[in-house]
């Protein structure tokens, strides 16, 4: 199962735009869990507030709804992107093909 964690966010510290405490950036973590294997990603996303049409008070939002934002700000392909290469990753772990070694001398 993948899972997004976008409750860390920047929000402007002054009025933007007519409106309070405006969420401008959200850092997020997407893992990803398969039996003993775990695969991780982290980034930000910074959020276009330029022209806030349907604005929602910072109380009522919650990190479902700042999902939602993050995703369409990346769009569908970087989305893709993400998960496509946490899944490689524990594919990796499962069927290394390198592996580390520490040179003695």
């Amino acid at each position: 199962m993948t899972d997004w964690n976008c409750k860390t966010v920047d929000v402007y510290e002054h009025e933007h735009n007519g409106h309070e405490q405006v969420i401008y950036n959200v850092h997020w973590r997407v893992t990803k869990e398969d039996a003993n294997y775990f695969a991780s990603s982290y980034g930000s996303q910074r959020l276009n507030t330029e022209d806030i049409q349907n604005f929602i008070p910072f109380d009522n939002v919650d990190s479902e709804i700042i999902e939602g934002w993050v995703k369409t700000a990346m769009g569908e392909e970087e989305v893709s992107n993400i998960e496509f290469n946490l899944d490689k990753q524990i594919e990796d772990q499962k069927n290394p093909t390198f592996i580390t070694v520490t040179i003695d001398s």
